[in-house]
């Protein structure tokens, strides 16, 4: 098990990195985080709703990701609130206060369920599990469904990670030692010091006093790595504003309040001639190449946050003026001229029954309600160009449809429900919207999207042939599993 000092420590990345390993050297190991809180999800071939670094994890140990992986995940809404995803699917919501009063038992029991579904499809897997938070939190650890409960449960090794960079690395490693319970403290096999700048050796003197003071060893210190892995979580993108030297094409991003399934933009991150520029409503939108709004857990109100701050004007102009803007779900939905919410699923102050004016900058109207859409999908590209596959999820709620039947409002895909294109006409405005995440991660679909933008901007054509983007992820966990290997000792963790 990977247990971390705190949010943020690198036990996601740590875990992937101790799958991929173990793959290397011919073991099964199943990834498995018994509660996640994460608003970038992930849909698996059964329907079932799980975090997208779970999936991630999974494809580390080269597997297929499954809901089992992750039986309790909890999206947050806002006020408190979170939608409760257990074993895949949507049960209800929770309030932060009767969280455990209502759901710790039933917690339990998908922890195990998922348990015991991911052993049976997998025999002979060795289990790797990655805890949630800091594991001492003394308020809450009767309560604990995820850290230690789970680790004596399957008396599991654990490793100990702390971040380096955040500074306080000796306090954050003693002061958790020092708040676990006796039965605990032997489940600790090893600390590992994550994200230390500089030559390693300039850490031995610290390494010895740890492990004097502790008994434990520290296995590694891993290094800073300079790469674009996949954040767990919105906070993390905030460190991401370095510019690229390469970079000539800006796109903005809106960073919604309630942004969700930001890995989308991985693969346009990993584009070197690309900028990302991540945009809070009220800050200036300027004249990027393009703007996309990217998914929302509550969609109406992003809506009321993006028309307080006069981005919704400001889109307008912008389009008027020969911009081009693209949704991805929630985003297509506030694209659109009309949104209904009758059952108050998408965080609206309006009465029920009550039409919403949208971004009005597709002739599309969205009634919220029914089950929700939880596949993967197959389709063929209309626009930008005809024929390119498309493959990706949907994961939503509500319907939309056409408003005008004819005109410039065309279909993106030969699936007419996966989203559309509208044309402004002679200025060269251009909006468009899916439902489809991953949608970047079509390697020629999204090379063709850039170099309608590029032609615009008189930039030679980049080549649309790149692979999908899973070679590129894939690649990544390779360079990462590599450092880790280079710098952690995984005997003590591995040895009975």
């Amino acid at each position: 098990m990977v247990l971390g000092t705190s949010s943020g420590a690198g036990k996601s990345l740590m875990t992937a990195a101790l799958c991929r390993v173990l793959r290397r050297r011919g073991e099964t190991p199943l990834p498995f985080k018994g509660q996640n809180m994460s608003n970038n999800a992930w849909v698996d071939q059964d329907g079932g709703e799980m975090a997208y670094s779970q999936a991630l994890q999974a494809w580390a140990a080269g597997l297929e990701p499954h809901h089992s992986m992750n039986p309790v995940l909890l999206k947050p809404q806002g006020d408190s609130t979170s939608e409760l995803i257990h074993l895949g699917q949507s049960v209800g919501l929770a309030r932060a206060e009767h969280y455990y009063r209502d759901w710790f038992r039933p917690g339990w029991a998908a922890i195990r369920a998922g348990l015991s579904e991911l052993q049976a499809a997998h025999p002979g897997g060795r289990l790797v599990l990655e805890g949630a938070g800091s594991p001492v939190e003394v308020n809450l650890q009767s309560r604990d469904l995820t850290n230690l409960r789970l680790a004596q449960f399957l008396r599991a090794r654990c490793i100990l990670v702390a971040d380096i960079e955040r500074g306080g690395v000796f306090a954050q490693l003693m002061g958790t030692l020092a708040l676990l319970r006796p039965v605990e403290r032997p489940l600790i096999r090893g600390l590992l010091i994550n994200r230390f700048r500089g030559r390693r050796e300039l850490f031995d003197e610290g390494r010895r006093w740890l492990e004097a003071h502790t008994g434990i060893p520290v296995l590694g210190v891993m290094p800073w790595l300079d790469e674009l892995f996949p954040p767990e979580d919105s906070l993390d993108l905030l460190e991401r504003r370095g510019r690229k030297s390469s970079a000539e094409l800006e796109i903005a991003v809106l960073r919604l309040p309630s942004l969700s399934n930001f890995s989308d933009l991985d693969p346009l991150e990993a584009e070197p001639s690309v900028q990302l520029r991540w945009l809070t409503p009220g800050e200036p939108l300027g004249r990027p190449d393009a703007v996309i709004v990217p998914g929302s857990k509550q969609t109406l109100r992003d809506l009321a946050a993006l028309q307080r701050a006069g981005l919704g004007e400001e889109l307008r102009s912008y389009v008027a003026g020969g911009g081009q803007v693209f949704g991805i779900c929630g985003g297509l939905q506030l694209l659109g001229r009309e949104l209904l919410d009758p059952q108050g699923l998408e965080g609206g102050d309006c009465a029920a029954g009550q039409v919403v004016a949208g971004l009005d900058l597709l002739p599309l109207r969205t009634r919220f309600g029914g089950r929700k859409a939880l596949r993967q999908r197959q389709s063929t590209a209309r626009w930008p160009g005809e024929g390119l596959s498309l493959e990706g999820f949907e994961l939503h709620r509500g319907l939309s449809s056409p408003i005008e039947t004819a005109g410039p409002l065309q279909p993106l895909a030969t699936d007419p429900d996966l989203g559309h294109w509208y044309s402004f006409g002679e200025a060269g405005g251009l909006v468009a919207g899916t439902y489809l995440h991953g949608v970047f991660e079509s390697g020629p679909w999204r090379r063709r999207w850039l170099n309608q933008l590029r032609q615009r901007r008189g930039l030679a054509a980049l080549p649309e042939n790149p692979p999908h983007h899973s070679r590129q992820r894939d690649a990544l966990l390779e360079r990462l599993a590599d450092a880790f290997e280079a710098q952690v000792n995984l005997t003590p963790l591995l040895s009975p």
